[in-house]
């Protein structure tokens, strides 16, 4: 159902938005009566389902409540045997502890009718409005009775990313997925909530059937629609051996957790132990015991962001914890800083808050001698220390200072465009702020500065030698991915072909193009073309271009082959073997007239898997549709004999 809702959404908006139509009426028609079946036979409709007209909500303030069924906070501890001894011979449930923003949702006959924050545990927030936009969350579900559940709204780290990305580069980026969660499920505006991807799961019933054990009670909970906590039954003497494999998987989880949780099964049993003024009796809370080492601070190096804001970053010697070697942490801004009266030099204590993000806990020298800087370490122009209701950060105030235009740097590094290898975000930010790259060209002279790139952290001989051979191989490289790499607005990887083909890889042609020529292309609007000529018309950003294309070799298309994939269209995934990348491959079979989709479908005419017996969702959903599924070694085939061939699975 969630699959569908999406196809079904992505191929409306696509269409009312004036953009090339991803599948036809038909398809859009047949795949609607399927997720309307599917919706009868379940009873369950998902927020953002097509088949439900459900506006967005406005309002001025977010009114408050009182809980039905107040919320106790939950006691805790740091010791695992203190935790085994607490469950005993008893069976218990162990979950994630997942660090969003606690939700009660209400249910009446099958609808959801009201949605409120955690609140203080006795108030807490209506917002039953942004509830309905959760991205997982079942407006309507088979059971027709009073139902009250507890769950959180998260955000992935993945999804946090990508609207961290969307931002604006002048615009403040949002710290971490827990506060940008808080902010979207406490919007004013459902229209807000929705498009920040916010999911809920949940871990507990309050009101609704009763079950004996809250196993078969989250188990119930899933048969509703429902997406609950990851979740295992275990008795007291596997609860450490327990621990440790959520500890491992903490690094790799989809969403932000910050411990465990700890349940009685029984919940009579619960129920007969009470609880105190503050906590439950029948449930325990699990927070990671953090490992602490003493080192020593070396400097307190100035990272300037895209945003103009310099963040103090705490340099020190290398620390063993939690498995990983440790040098670096982030001071956060001015005040922290100050509060800790650093100085190089001083000795330290440094810990990994939630086992991931590395923090300096204290400092015991507390010799004050840390100095703010009144220069931008990447642009050399003057700084601004700002006090923002007792918060001191550091900014710089330069538009053209090159921390502001990371992002255009990673464009131009990245798969669609030169596809250089071992240079990401993290990577380019460090060249930066180290003032090794200004301008664009600057990325094919890191050569020559060798012996500071190969004392950076994460760098040796090695890497700067693969980083080096990734460089010089991107040198060649085809006119449509320069022109994309650029960033110009509105230009993307489809668009970029469009105006390389109509100029025949031309790169001279391109660049002075005049608005009405770019319109004459199919696909390009009076928008994009004025920005367009607009970028190249900028005295200093098309030196720029031109310093950078002085590096490159520009391949042009064969445009005139057969088209012995026309009418067929492929579905890659896994990892490749003949070909550099997917976008390589992606580039052949399109020149020979093909198409290549991103998701199996009853278009789909091959799916391409070096691994064909394996499990994943795209093989099965291939083997479903009857689609054959072939590996790349079958398509260089096709390729080198310009036909399709008899093969696949």
């Amino acid at each position: 159902m969630l699959d569908l809702i999406k196809q079904l959404n992505d191929a409306s908006k696509a269409y009312y938005q004036g953009t090339k139509e991803i599948i036809s009426n038909l398809e859009y028609d047949r795949l609607y009566d399927k997720l309307e079946e599917l919706e009868k036979a379940t009873g369950i409709i998902m927020a953002g389902s097509p088949t439900q007209n459900v506006g967005y909500e406005v309002i001025s303030a977010l009114p408050k409540e009182e809980h039905e069924y107040p919320m106790l906070s939950l006691d805790k501890t740091k010791d695992r045997g203190e935790l085994a001894s607490w469950l005993g011979n008893h069976k218990g449930l162990l979950s994630w502890k997942l660090d969003g923003l606690t939700v009660v949702l209400k249910y009446e006959n099958g609808s959801l009718v009201k949605a409120l924050t955690r609140g203080n545990g006795i108030i807490g927030e209506v917002i039953t409005g942004n509830a309905k936009t959760f991205i997982n969350l079942p407006l309507s579900i088979p059971y027709e009775g009073s139902l009250v559940l507890r769950g959180e709204a998260i955000i992935t780290y993945d999804d946090f990313r990508k609207i961290n990305d969307a931002l604006p580069e002048d615009e403040e980026h949002y710290k971490n997925p827990r506060n940008l969660c808080s902010g979207s499920v406490r919007q004013l505006n459902s229209e807000i909530t929705a498009r920040r991807m916010v999911r809920f799961i949940a871990f507990g019933m309050v009101l609704g059937p009763e079950f004996d054990f809250r196993s078969e009670e989250m188990d119930w909970l899933d048969s509703q629609g429902f997406e609950t906590v990851e979740r295992e039954s275990l008795i007291g003497d596997e609860v450490v051996k327990a621990i440790e494999k959520y500890e491992n998987q903490v690094a790799y989880n989809p969403y932000p957790s910050d411990g465990l949780v700890l349940v009685l099964d029984d919940k009579e049993y619960g129920r007969s132990l009470g609880a105190t003024a503050k906590f439950p009796r029948d449930a325990m809370a699990f927070k990671w015991r953090d490992q602490i080492a003493e080192t020593i601070l070396k400097e307190i190096l100035w990272s300037a962001s895209r945003t103009g804001l310099i963040n103090p970053i705490a340099i020190f010697e290398p620390v063993s914890l939690e498995g990983t070697e440790v040098s670096r942490a982030s001071l956060h801004n001015v005040s922290i800083m100050k509060s800790l009266k650093l100085g190089v030099g001083d000795k330290i204590t440094v810990y990994k808050a939630n086992m991931i993000i590395p923090q300096v806990s204290e400092n015991l020298s507390q010799s004050n001698t840390a100095e703010i800087p009144e220069l931008c370490p990447v642009c050399g122009l003057k700084t601004l220390l700002k006090n923002d209701n007792g918060v001191m950060t550091l900014h710089c105030l330069n538009d053209e200072c090159p921390a502001k235009s990371i992002k255009r740097f990673t464009l131009l590094t990245g798969r669609n465009a030169l596809d250089i290898d071992g240079v990401s975000e993290a990577t380019l930010e460090r060249f930066i702020y180290d003032g090794l790259v200004k301008t664009p060209s600057d990325i094919f002279y890191l050569r020559s500065h060798k012996n500071k790139i190969i004392s950076m952290e994460g760098f040796g001989e090695k890497s700067f030698e693969n980083l080096v051979n990734s460089i010089e191989k991107s040198r060649k490289t085809t006119a449509s991915k320069l022109l994309y790499g650029l960033g110009i607005p509105g230009v993307g990887v489809a668009t970029a072909k469009l105006i390389a083909e109509a100029c025949s890889d031309e790169w001279d042609k391109i660049i002075s193009l005049s608005e009405n020529e770019l319109q004459n292309i199919e696909g390009i609007g009076p928008v994009v073309a004025k920005d367009f000529v607009e970028y190249f018309q900028n005295q200093a950003k098309l030196e720029e271009v031109q310093q950078l294309r002085s590096e490159l070799t520009l391949e042009k298309h064969n445009r005139s082959g057969e088209k012995y994939f026309a009418g067929l269209t492929f579905v890659v995934t896994g990892k490749l073997q003949i070909y550099q990348n997917r976008e390589e491959l992606k580039e052949i079979i399109e020149g020979a007239g093909g198409k290549v989709s991103g998701s199996v479908s009853n278009k789909t005419s091959y799916l391409i898997n070096n691994d064909l017996s394996s499990m994943s969702g795209k093989n099965k959903k291939a083997k479903e549709l009857g689609i054959s599924i072939v590996d790349e070694a079958t398509v260089a085939n096709w390729i080198e004999k310009k036909e399709v061939l008899s093969g696949g699975l």
